[in-house]
């Protein structure tokens, strides 16, 4: 197989923040992001549309020679991602692999817990999946989950408005709720790649002593050491310190905002999918 570039999916810029947190650690590695955009957001969307949606994607960055995707976004992770590896990708390219974010976080959210309760804040349709109180189970079966939707963050970051009076309300607005059903609750997971740009928000309203937990610094040294266990798909990704990013959408826009969640300036292409 020819050697590619590794995709990284969203399903608008939250995966930004992950993608930034691997560069960081992988910065020899090229990589093809790509942003759907054009149909963001997809919390409050039909498991069949998101998969729908989800599987448009991988197939158009397979297609880009990509032998390693991750699906850096959790609504697509819980929604999509288990049928497209069991289903469709040992049709379409059973030599390349799909990755998603909500295993490597379940796998390491017990480390960071003193009283067993962790709180998971997310969009409406990672949690009304379940994905992670089904994910943490099986790793940690004594840990107690609580889940929050917070349907009103991603619009907010998406608008720029995440230094809103507006954010500060429904910051409160979901903490409370969240809370509420425990106050044991020692560690947060923002299971959601758009939700670092409320850190500061939701880290000045948390009591002492909370964990707050930023996906992409799981993610990325989770990724490191999958490369190292899977030296066949290793091989595959293309080494030339190379960014390419992708948008469904209109690239001035694309590239106005991104800056916010990558950190730094970028310049992107349109892609109809």
């Amino acid at each position: 197989m020819e050697q590619g570039p590794i995709g990284i999916f969203d399903s608008g810029y939250g995966g930004l923040t992950v993608l930034r947190e691997i560069v960081k650690v992988l910065p020899d590695h090229d990589f093809l992001y790509l942003g759907d955009n054009a149909r963001t957001p997809y919390g409050n969307r039909s498991f069949k549309t998101i998969y729908e949606y989800t599987l448009e994607s991988v197939k158009y960055l397979l297609n880009e020679d990509c032998p390693l995707i991750i699906l850096a976004c959790n609504t697509a992770s819980a929604k999509a991602l288990r049928t497209i590896q069991q289903r469709d990708l040992p049709g379409l390219a059973p030599d390349k692999r799909v990755l998603g974010v909500i295993r490597p976080t379940a796998e390491v959210i017990s480390q960071y817990s003193q009283t067993g309760h962790v709180g998971v804040l997310g969009t409406t349709g990672t949690v009304n999946s379940e994905s992670y109180l089904l994910e943490i189970k099986k790793q940690s079966p004594d840990l107690k989950v609580f889940q929050q939707a917070c349907p009103m963050w991603v619009p907010l970051v998406e608008n720029g408005e995440q230094d809103s009076d507006g954010a500060d309300y429904f910051v409160e607005k979901y903490l409370r709720e969240l809370f509420s059903q425990s106050e044991k609750i020692d560690t947060l997971l923002l299971a959601c790649t758009h939700y670092p740009l409320l850190i500061q928000k939701i880290s000045a309203r948390l009591p002492e002593g909370i964990t707050v937990l930023n996906q992409g610094e799981i993610v990325a040294p989770s990724l490191v050491d999958y490369l190292d266990r899977h030296p066949e798909i290793s091989d595959l990704c293309l080494k030339n310190h190379q960014l390419r990013f992708l948008t469904t959408d209109e690239t001035e826009n694309f590239n106005k905002k991104a800056k916010s969640f990558f950190g730094q300036s970028i310049l992107s292409e349109f892609v109809h999918l």
